[in-house]
């Protein structure tokens, strides 16, 4: 009897414990089904395209030598995919082998600058850019930098972008 009785406890614990396991797979699977619809649906960051072209309108066969006081010339290209309007300042500077670029911007010489904005999947391409250089040196450097503009606060910087040429005589 005493048998009897422990394996109607075990039994007992059987169903408990297969009703917990249900339950559990259950949950388990809705969990994960929420995360893959989530990620499904989950819109994906915003971001912004920053571009330099040759003189040929192609990025590609970007010039490695000029001479002093020859034009260097290029064009820069920003795109817009933020889901927003996006104002922006294009800082163009010079620099030698003594510039800092780095991921917040450099301490090139700036020579001018170019304020726009673009609306959601709009495009924008410079005109013609021309910078020359008055000393013979290597490494000498365009500096194109892209801020963020905003109406309430100081601009934000956003991206670098550099082209490194030899200049002699």
């Amino acid at each position: 009897m005493n048998d009897e009785i422990q394996k109607g406890n075990f039994r007992s614990s059987l169903r408990e414990f297969d009703t917990i396991l249900k339950i559990c797979l259950i949950i388990g699977i809705i969990v994960i089904a929420g995360f893959i619809i989530y990620h499904a649906l989950k819109p994906e960051p915003g971001f912004v395209t920053f571009g330099i072209l040759n003189e040929n309108q192609e990025a590609e066969n970007y010039p490695a030598e000029a001479s002093v006081g020859e034009n260097i010339s290029f064009y820069l290209t920003v795109e817009n995919y933020l889901e927003r309007d996006f104002f922006f300042n294009i800082k163009i500077k010079k620099g030698n082998n003594n510039t800092v670029l780095s991921s917040t911007g450099s301490n090139g010489t700036l020579t001018f600058s170019v304020n726009s904005s673009l609306h959601h999947k709009e495009t924008w391409k410079s005109s013609r850019l021309n910078i020359s250089f008055s000393q013979i040196g290597e490494n000498q450097i365009i500096i194109a930098e892209l801020w963020q503009n905003f109406t309430s606060k100081p601009e934000k910087f956003y991206n670098i972008l550099w082209l490194r040429l030899n200049i002699t005589s």
